[in-house]
């Protein structure tokens, strides 16, 4: 017989609280949202929908404005996530291997975009954006998105870059192998992990970014999230606020099952150094 003192010894009470409590404070809202979702009539007191059906996903769907406001988020966030890899990539490797005058300050610079209050950043540069013609442009909203960007795509490439292991791109040389053939078959895949995440997370940040396409793009650029805004303080339908979070949630919950296999914990955990 195993004694109860020897159960208690080998179960964590403990973390199973703890991490009981984080899963019960995670999944209510989702699960919340979604019954919304999917319900017509709920009325107090009752403690479940009277009534479920897909009413107000048609209502939903067969907007022109939804539509295109799912078009404008997943054009932006597609663009941006584009645009950053081409310039923040070569940048990254540039930080990680080389010696520049100036590297340290260039590099601390990206992180100076995260030091300080990013409204006020964006107001400065929407007073330029006004002078430009920038303002309600979506190419406008485009390029202050990328400063948004630099952390994800700079930082988290630059030491996965710094952490792969030299002795295998010498030994790649030593037999003869291109540096463009090294950099394909023996650096890049030990950075890929710490790419893939980098690229989700900027496409996930710009997908769900407010505050800019607000103040940039207002009116003429009206993203997912604005005409969610717009519904919770205009329409007050609760359905059309909850459909339109789970119609977010799927282009992100894509992209990861995407890249999951990249994004394994321990080939990320090496890409990253820990």
């Amino acid at each position: 017989m195993i004694s109860s003192s020897h159960w208690s010894s080998r179960f964590d009470w403990k973390g199973l609280t703890i991490a009981a409590l984080l899963s019960v404070a995670i999944l209510l809202p989702l699960i919340n949202v979604a019954v919304w979702a999917f319900t017509e009539v709920w009325r107090y007191p009752a403690v479940i929908p009277q009534k479920f059906g897909l009413r107000y996903w048609y209502d939903v769907l067969g907007r022109v404005d939804v539509r295109e406001a799912m078009t404008t988020s997943l054009s932006l966030a597609a663009i941006v996530t584009a645009l950053s890899t081409i310039i923040c990539l070569p940048a990254s490797y540039a930080f990680a291997r080389m010696r520049f005058p100036g590297r340290n300050l260039f590099f601390m610079s990206f992180l100076a975009v995260y030091a300080f209050p990013k409204f006020g950043l964006y107001i400065t540069i929407a007073t330029i954006f006004i002078g430009l013609g920038l303002i309600g442009n979506f190419w406008g909203v485009v390029l202050i998105q990328l400063v948004s960007t630099l952390m994800f795509m700079v930082w988290i490439p630059v030491s996965a870059f710094q952490n792969v292991d030299r002795r295998q791109e010498e030994a790649a040389r030593d037999v003869g192998a291109r540096p463009l053939r090294v950099f394909w078959s023996v650096t890049l895949p030990q950075v890929l992990p710490a790419i893939s995440a980098a690229v989700l997370l900027t496409f996930v940040n710009t997908f769900y970014e407010t505050e800019v396409a607000w103040l940039i793009g207002a009116p003429e650029v009206r993203t997912v999230p604005l005409l969610m805004i717009r519904f919770i303080n205009s329409e007050l339908v609760v359905q059309y606020g909850a459909i339109l979070s789970l119609i977010m949630w799927v282009p992100s919950f894509v992209l990861l099952i995407s890249v999951r296999r990249f994004l394994g914990a321990q080939a990320l955990g090496r890409a990253l150094g820990a």
